[in-house]
């Protein structure tokens, strides 16, 4: 007897793998004749292409990517030219100690003992090395373990070298000035140990350098080698790659031009005045320098260029030549199209007052999406429909002044028994829209509560206690749930409309409009003359090409005449000095984008005293807080206070700065030191942003049936009941309501919810 075998079916496999990726899958002979043809391989998927890119053939490509190439090295040529010669500029190398115990000179005279150079003798200010092996002119700026001179001179360097005491690990102080140093944004950073041979044996020094790699790599990812300051030949190779190396640059400084102030010299000051003329000499980097714009000068200020001297670079190395030599300098005066000193606008005749936009005009309820629902304006509310007879048209009813009532419906009402009317009257319930006829006589309530409860007035002191009692209870809660951070309680001898006379109501904060006019009467005096920026891409875009085109190439040494500045002044020394791009010394709406360290203990209450530094500017603001993202009506929720490892962004009046800046956020500390206590990122500057105050009023239910709730502590008083009674309600747990009518006299209210079936939660 033979068996005859079933068949079987098998579903074909879905989820294939090729388990031999390393294989072509193009290998066969048509497809090495069609790229043998010049055909191209679809590109990957996912990346988008412009419509050019996708009809464009393989030559167009290759030579945009040719092009491209060009390009880029003749930037990159540019940008090394200026370092070229022995008059080239010098690259800034900043040297910051990370420990009290290095020694920031003897780290400098090691380095240039590695390229053959003698030990400086300065005890004081910057070192100036020339390097005739790689042709290079090397500027030490030593640093202090002070936040604020670090920063200083962080900010004019394009090498920073981190300076590490062998046998110490990271200290707080050390890893605070590593953060603050990266956020204000750094170039090429280099690590090198000092003291390695005197503290650490030979056997372990590999090892010790690996875990300070590792304690750097946290600031500063994929760090390079750490050099050892005792060996010669790694000296070597660190100064071949601060002289070779292309810097990567400080996006928002090289924006602008800026100098390393070298020499001061101040003029004699004008007669009857206390301010004089300051020449500054030193040599541009960055843009090119141009006479119209305004100059920042930290520590003193912004002020007008006067007059720009170029100085050739070439020495004079003939006495022939010293005939020439002031012909040879070229003095750029600035055109009548020169910026000025003025922060705001010119004052402007309104033709509407202040006074003439507000409304006088006496209301009776609460402002809820740019309407007054309950005031003697009721054009909004539709006109209730006339009763007239079956078959009338629309044409016809406006014939008809009054109600009209048919002869047949009216017999047919005289002789309804009253208890029939009643049961109609019954079976419609009050949230069902149902509305009581005034001649009809019924013994059943208005009201869902049944027919023994009657709401009666506590006196005085027992709604005092209890309320004493509810809030007590309240604070607790508070303490562990920050659900409802915007509520208030009022007093009880506070009138609500009064407290709240500046508020409006909103039934969205995102999607609801706003009508500005209503707060006009409480702008600031000076807020219309601010600058206002409609179209902030396009400007900038504009900004960012007027500046390429023109003036002082970089890489060129000038003095810069400054003038009206302060004599006070002469006993300070500027060290440093940048070139603001148009508009950026006018007053705008500021607003930054704020990251509150987590580890800070208390929050920062709005409108508190802190101090930003954004790009070369440090300032001392008083901002607001408001929520940060984008909302179709521009209307953000103002916080009372920025909570640690929080994000919100800070309002305030202040200059403008171009571009995408990182900031940084200080505050005085008990001891009168500056502590960082975040960062910050610019936005773009609008007037138009709307920070509003939400007020929260919460009330506690006192008695519950079905749908229908008796609300207290709401409100103390029946007149603040009916002005916010177009409100909406809601509870915590997401059920909406609105009120229905006020209870007696001390601010009790009846509220229907949603929901019908669930159990109520307390709002």
């Amino acid at each position: 007897m033979s068996i005859s075998a079933q068949p079987v079916h098998h579903h074909r496999n879905t989820t294939k793998v090729d388990h031999k990726q390393f294989k072509s899958r193009h290998a066969t002979k048509s497809a090495l004749k069609d790229a043998a043809k010049g055909k191209v391989e679809r590109e990957e998927r996912g990346k988008r292409r412009t419509p050019h890119q996708q009809v464009m053939s393989k030559l167009v490509r290759r030579n945009q990517a040719k092009q491209s190439r060009i390009h880029h090295k003749i930037k990159k040529e540019q940008e090394t030219d200026i370092f070229k010669g022995a008059e080239g500029a010098p690259k800034h190398v900043a040297v910051v100690p990370l420990s009290k115990e290095v020694d920031v000179r003897r780290a400098i005279n090691e380095m240039n003992a590695g390229v053959d150079i003698e030990p400086s003798m300065q005890e004081e200010g910057i070192v100036r090395t020339r390097i005739e092996r790689y042709g290079r002119n090397v500027l030490f700026m030593p640093a202090t373990m002070n936040m604020l001179n670090a920063l200083d001179v962080c900010k004019l360097a394009d090498f920073v070298l981190f300076v590490l005491a062998a046998a110490e690990d990271l200290h707080t102080e050390a890893e605070n000035l590593l953060r603050v140093i990266e956020g204000q944004g750094v170039t090429n950073a280099l690590f090198v140990v000092q003291n390695a041979k005197e503290t650490v044996p030979d056997n372990k020094l590999s090892k010790r350098l690996a875990e300070l790699k590792i304690q750097t790599g946290h600031y500063f990812p994929d760090p390079d080698k750490l050099v050892v300051l005792d060996n010669k030949n790694d000296c070597a190779l660190l100064m071949r790659k601060i002289c070779t190396q292309s810097t990567k640059g400080i996006r928002w400084r090289d924006a602008r031009s800026w100098m390393l102030i070298e020499n001061t010299q101040w003029s004699v000051p004008k007669a009857s005045t206390e301010t004089a003329n300051v020449i500054l000499s030193g040599l541009t980097r960055g843009k090119s320098l141009n006479p119209d714009r305004l100059v920042h000068v930290p520590g003193w200020g912004e002020y007008q260029v006067a007059k720009i001297t170029q100085i050739p670079l070439k020495p004079l190395k003939r006495k022939a030549d010293e005939m020439t030599m002031d012909q040879d300098r070229k003095g750029t005066l600035p055109s009548t199209e020169q910026d000025d000193l003025t922060e705001l606008a010119p004052e402007q005749a309104m033709t509407n007052t202040i006074a003439s936009s507000i409304d006088h005009t006496e209301q009776k309820g609460v402002l809820l999406d740019d309407h007054h629902y309950f005031s003697d304006d009721n054009s909004h509310i539709p006109q209730q429909p006339k009763k007239l007879p079956p078959g009338t048209s629309k044409y016809q009813s406006a014939w008809y002044l009054d109600d009209v009532s048919d002869s047949e419906d009216e017999a047919m009402d005289e002789d309804m028994p009253i208890d029939d009317a009643n049961e109609d009257a019954a079976s419609e319930q009050p949230e069902d829209g149902a509305i009581a006829r005034e001649d009809a006589m019924t013994d059943i309530p208005a009201t869902e509560y049944p027919d023994t409860e009657m709401h009666v007035d506590q006196d005085e002191a027992e709604e005092a206690r209890q309320l004493a009692e509810f809030r007590a209870s309240r604070k607790k809660e508070a303490e562990e749930d920050l659900e409802f951070p915007d509520e208030i309680e009022l007093h009880p001898d506070v009138l609500a409309r009064e407290r709240l006379a500046k508020y409006r109501g909103l039934k969205s904060l995102r999607t609801s409009e706003w009508n500005t006019e209503a707060d006009a009467p409480y702008e600031p005096a000076d807020y219309k003359r601010l600058l206002q920026v409609p179209d902030y891409k396009k400007s900038y875009s504009a900004v960012m090409k007027e500046s390429l085109a023109g003036g002082i190439p970089a890489g060129s040494r000038v003095e810069i005449e400054l003038q009206n500045v302060s004599t006070s002044l002469q006993s300070t020394t500027p060290s440093s000095l940048f070139s603001l791009l148009k508009h950026e010394h006018k007053q705008a709406v500021i607003n930054l984008n704020v990251s509150l360290s987590s580890s800070l203990t208390a929050p920062i209450k709005s409108k508190e005293e802190i101090i930003v530094q954004i790009g070369h500017r440090r300032l001392a603001i008083n901002p607001i807080f408001s929520a940060g993202g984008v909302t179709p009506n521009d209307v953000h929720k103002f916080d009372r206070f920025l909570h640690p490892g929080r994000t919100a962004v800070a309002t305030f009046v202040g200059p403008l700065t171009w571009g995408s800046v990182p900031c940084l956020v200080f505050r005085k500390s008990e001891q009168g030191d500056l502590e960082m206590i975040g960062t910050a990122t610019t936005l773009p500057p609008s007037s138009s942003r709307i920070v509003t105050k939400r007020v929260i009023l919460t009330g506690n239910p006192f008695k519950i049936h079905k749908k229908l709730v008796t609300i207290r502590y709401m409100f103390f008083n029946r007149e603040d009941v009916e002005w916010f009674k177009a409100l909406p309600l809601w509870t915590k747990r997401g059920r909406q309501g609105f009120i229905k009518e006020a209870l007696g006299t001390h601010g009790y209210f009846k509220a229907t919810f949603d929901g019908a079936g669930k159990t109520f939660e307390e709002s």
